[in-house]
């Protein structure tokens, strides 16, 4: 006589736990990384879809039609006008500025600051690290780590100096000097983004109904209201 298999029980509970483990699976590799490797040595980003593949968010032309422009960018010897409400100036150089930068994961901006203040407001970069130095002037830099800490760290930088700003965290550069300040900074992604606070809060289109803030930030509705109002100078 046969003898009977006893086949386990599985619980929808337990079933559920498995399909969300193997989703988890499926999707760590992605959690991991900031901009997609390449799989070939460039994709040199393009606008004209014709004849072109798609990757990374970029139209990429063939690699045996890539030349030495699309990896060349001239002028960051340029000093920039700081006569701005914050008096700083950014000068990017990501993938729209180099088509080459393509799925390489990097970038790079120019910074110049105006004396007595020049200052790069508390901002984040969502999709990058920054790796910042000081080639002109003095810089008091800093960030501020993740909820709950908030821990503010900071430093006072010269020439030479370099400091790094982790992914994600709100950070800023302020000119503490009496001259003009320059700082060059990478950024591991191709295209960084950038998220200004005080834009962002009090400068969003629509705007963000006063009462959320006034509770968020425990001001009075007409000091909200007067933020609200003024023009927020988006530098980079």
């Amino acid at each position: 006589m046969a003898k009977s298999i006893k086949i386990p029980f599985i619980t929808i509970k337990t079933a559920h736990f498995i399909l969300i483990f193997c989703l988890l699976a499926l999707a760590s590799p992605f959690a991991y990384a900031s901009d997609p490797s390449p799989l070939q040595d460039f994709c040199v980003a393009i606008n004209d879809p014709k004849d072109a593949m798609f990757v990374n968010g970029k139209f990429y032309k063939d690699p045996k039609l890539a030349k030495a422009q699309d990896f060349y960018y001239s002028g960051l010897n340029i000093p920039r006008n700081t006569s701005n409400p914050v008096g700083s100036t950014v000068t990017p150089v990501n993938v729209a500025q180099i088509p080459g930068l393509n799925t390489l994961g990097i970038s790079l901006v120019r910074i110049d600051y105006a004396p007595n203040g020049g200052l790069n407001p508390p901002h984040t970069h969502p999709r990058a690290t920054e790796i910042l130095v000081v080639v002109e002037g003095t810089l008091y830099v800093g960030f501020v780590t993740s909820n709950t800490d908030n821990r503010l760290i900071t430093k006072v930088l010269y020439p030479g100096d370099v400091f790094v700003f982790p992914i994600g965290l709100i950070h800023f550069q302020f000119n503490v000097g009496k001259t003009n300040a320059v700082a060059f900074a990478a950024l591991s992604s191709q295209n960084p983004g950038v998220i200004t606070v005080a834009n962002a809060v009090f400068g969003s289109n629509p705007p963000i109904n006063p009462d959320v803030l006034v509770k968020a930030f425990q001001l009075d509705k007409n000091v909200v209201k007067n933020l609200q109002s003024k023009f927020w100078w988006a530098n980079n």
